[in-house]
């Protein structure tokens, strides 16, 4: 079943904004760093690194489960690579992701399977990759 999910960012104060999500899910903070931010919250580039790790993870950790190999530890951390293109703008180049993974010694010769199929269960990871197509309009009032 697809989902769309609805999420609404409200200005605060400055270039801070609470982020509310729907089925009352609990809402965050957003800024940017300083100077133009306060470093209040996590910036666009953050979160969209942890929407990145955290699909992978959850895939990984999902195909794990289903086939009985018992995680003992799950850590997943994520690199944004920015650079300027040739207009001058700030751009995510790459993302470099590092899982660390611990899985008990028996399950070990079961991990092949589940590490060859993971990365296209991940919805956001594999949009991303892909390219995903912004529609923006503006409401004036």
């Amino acid at each position: 079943m697809a989902e769309s999910p609805e999420t609404t960012i409200k200005l605060l104060e400055g270039f801070k904004f609470k982020a509310e999500f729907d089925h009352n899910l609990p809402s965050i903070i957003v800024d940017e760093l300083m100077p133009v931010g306060k470093n209040e919250g996590a910036t666009p580039t953050r979160l969209l690194s942890v929407a990145i790790g955290h699909c992978l993870s959850s895939s990984l950790l999902f195909c794990l489960q289903k086939a009985r190999i018992k995680v003992n530890d799950l850590q997943t951390t994520i690199k944004a690579n920015t650079e300027r293109n040739n207009d001058g703008y700030l751009r995510i180049k790459s993302f470099d992701v590092k899982v660390q993974l611990e899985v008990a010694e028996e399950d070990k010769s079961r991990l092949p399977r589940c590490l060859s199929l993971f990365e296209n269960y991940c919805t956001v990871t594999q949009s991303v990759q892909q390219g995903i197509q912004v529609n923006v309009e503006i409401a004036k009032s």
